[in-house]
């Protein structure tokens, strides 16, 4: 009996059908990678740095550690802010909402 299914499991002899099927499957899961991890997240990382971008003096801003403040001053990679009475300077990175613009997947970074 095992003979018997071992036979009819068996590729035909001259045939390569065993590779193609291996490397379409292979091509099908890495499409699929493709399509539910990278490009979400990429379309997310040029969303999150256009929002940074647009940054202005008195725009209300939300840090990734929940400060909430006023925008006081620009430079290259840091942001000073105004909370209460208190001044932060803080990364741009660290930037999550503007207003009432959330940045998706801007927390995970």
């Amino acid at each position: 009996m095992t003979t018997l299914l071992l036979s009819l499991l068996a590729a035909p002899e001259g045939s390569s059908g065993g590779m193609s099927i291996l490397l379409f499957q292979m091509l099908a899961i890495g499409g699929v990678f493709y399509l539910l991890l990278i490009r979400p997240q990429s379309q997310a990382r040029k969303k999150h740095a256009a929002m940074l971008q647009a940054l202005k003096r008195g725009d209300d801003v939300t840090t990734a550690g929940g400060i909430i403040g006023k925008v006081k001053d620009l430079k290259e990679d840091r942001i000073t802010i105004e909370s209460g009475g208190t001044t932060l300077i803080v990364e741009r990175s660290r930037i999550v909402r503007v207003g009432d613009t959330v940045a998706q997947g801007a927390a995970a970074q």
